[in-house]
């Protein structure tokens, strides 16, 4: 198997992706890697199926081209049916890729061409994409590379060596994500325990990795624990591991995550998910870089650096005493707010068209353009589920949309839901206009259906538009509430956000 890496790549792009070309014919290849050079593609030849089986199993890949007629092993004779011995094999484990399979030439004979018409149906109905025949015409591959592997320009901080497989790429181009990216890299150096904060789905996690493989620990592990997702007893065994038989079921010794990072570093996603009674035995271990197993007597030294995230106001969590006060001062020797994406309509463009270039493969459309009135939603609309709300709202406008247009007109549900809140207004007797937000007009004498659209209202605010918190201190389902919300919002007399006094 040849690797062809061309020279061309650009960062802007949202990652090097990789095509397979499954063909020993040195004129496809030739042909093929100009394209690919063109686009900043890199090209990967695979001569034989076992060349190709083996990049498959170890890397990534968004398109394949194969031949119809492959050599199993090298020397042996290419046979039409290995082709699609081997194209059920890509579709088994990777259905979703897009395959296209090439055959070797024009047919010159009736019996051929039933043959080639009958190969054809054949690769169709076991997945591929299309069906093509030697010499390739350049006009048709582009277009398929269009649909596959769209390459819209975005910008996007990518580090020197960023490849594929890490997850460090980040898009936009907003002087505040700017700033936070500017102060990772200067903390990244150091081992100085970071604490990054910000709201769900603002890309805490891509910080803290931009910041490991910048650090001079990049050639150390990178070990994530989920601290949401684990009991104390759970959480206890991951990070600090066990001796055989310290419970029931523990058969072997295990290795925690604490001794898997030594030498690099370790992530604590959501620390402050964590009980008082855990994070006393972990400010003991961050203090002295030792601890011992579960079950066991050993001392084990570490050298690891510690970054944790949070979705909470720390210093809250400390003053209301869920969250030790001495515990936070050791992992906040550095403190990063990521900013919401509210706060980033500049970077929403970069955010879809980034999206698009991961997702449009998967639906087979080739989008040239976005709706500015979809764009014009986007802005005006609070993102309280932030970038990965964005991405599902992206995925959702491509599946169910068509054309090479991306807009909400194909998903109508979702113009009521990215659709700013009202401001709550009432009328006293004289007609003049009061905020029901205003406390010091009391209750008294406004209806009962008033008074719980005040309590909705004031509770979105307050939990920045997040409907599943919302609905939780308000005591009612979300299915509830988003009904309610879908009344209000249909009531005339209710004014748009922003445009009360």
């Amino acid at each position: 198997m040849v690797k062809i890496e061309t020279d061309n790549i650009r960062q802007s792009t949202d990652h090097i992706a990789n095509i397979l070309i499954i063909d020993d014919d040195p004129e496809l290849a030739r042909f093929m890697l100009e394209i690919l050079a063109e686009r900043g593609v890199r090209g990967i030849i695979a001569n034989d199926a076992n060349a190709a089986v083996n990049f498959l199993e170890k890397s990534r890949c968004k398109m394949v081209f194969l031949s119809g007629m492959i050599r199993s092993r090298p020397g042996q004779p290419a046979r039409s049916q290995n082709g699609f011995v081997l194209l059920d094999k890509i579709k088994i484990n990777q259905p979703e890729l897009g395959v296209v399979m090439v055959a070797q030439d024009r047919p010159c004979n009736a019996k051929t061409q039933r043959q080639l018409l009958a190969n054809a149906v054949k690769a169709i109905n076991r997945g591929c994409h299309d069906f093509l025949i030697k010499p390739l015409e350049r006009q048709k591959v582009e277009s398929l590379l269009d649909i596959f592997l769209p390459n819209h320009n975005i910008c996007c901080y990518a580090p020197g060596n960023w490849d594929a497989g890490m997850s460090y790429g980040i898009v936009g181009r907003s002087s505040k994500l700017t700033q936070i990216i500017k102060l990772a890299e200067k903390v990244a150096p150091t081992s100085v325990p970071v604490l990054i904060s910000g709201e769900n789905g603002t890309g805490k996690e891509m910080i803290a990795s931009l910041m490991h493989h910048k650090s001079k620990r990049v050639r150390g592990p990178y070990i994530k624990v989920n601290c949401a997702a684990l009991s104390d007893s759970l959480l206890e065994s991951e990070l600090f591991g066990h001796e055989r038989g310290a419970f029931t079921g523990a058969y072997i010794q295990r290795k925690g995550r604490f001794e898997m990072a030594h030498g690099g570093t370790l992530l604590l996603d959501e620390i402050t998910e964590t009980s008082l009674q855990f994070q006393a035995k972990l400010l003991r271990i961050l203090e002295q870089q030792d601890f011992e197993r579960v079950g066991g007597s050993e001392n084990i030294q570490v050298d690891i650096r510690i970054i944790s995230t949070t979705n909470k106001d720390l210093l809250e969590e400390v003053r209301q005493e869920r969250f030790r006060q001495d515990l936070y001062y050791r992992l906040s020797g550095i403190r990063l707010i990521v900013p919401p994406l509210r706060e980033r309509n500049e970077d929403i463009a970069d955010l879809v068209w980034y999206f698009l270039n991961l997702y449009a493969g998967q639906t087979e459309r080739h989008i040239r353009r976005l709706d500015p009135a979809m764009m014009e939603i986007f802005g005006k609309y609070h993102w309280p589920g932030n970038i990965r709300q964005l991405r599902n709202v992206v995925m959702t406008s491509l599946v169910l949309g068509t054309g090479d247009t991306l807009s909400l007109a194909d998903v109508s549900w979702l113009f009521d839901e990215l659709q700013p809140l009202p401001q709550e207004n009432r009328t006293s007797d004289s007609g003049e206009e009061l905020n029901l937000a205003d406390d010091r007009m009391g209750l008294a004498g406004i209806p009962l259906q008033q008074v719980e659209k005040r309590a909705i209202l004031d509770t979105l605010r307050q939990t920045d538009g997040n409907q599943t918190r919302a609905a939780k201190v308000l005591g009612i389902s979300d299915r509830t509430l988003r009904g309610k919300i879908r009344r209000y919002r249909q009531e005339k007399e209710l004014q748009p956000a922003g445009s009360a006094s």
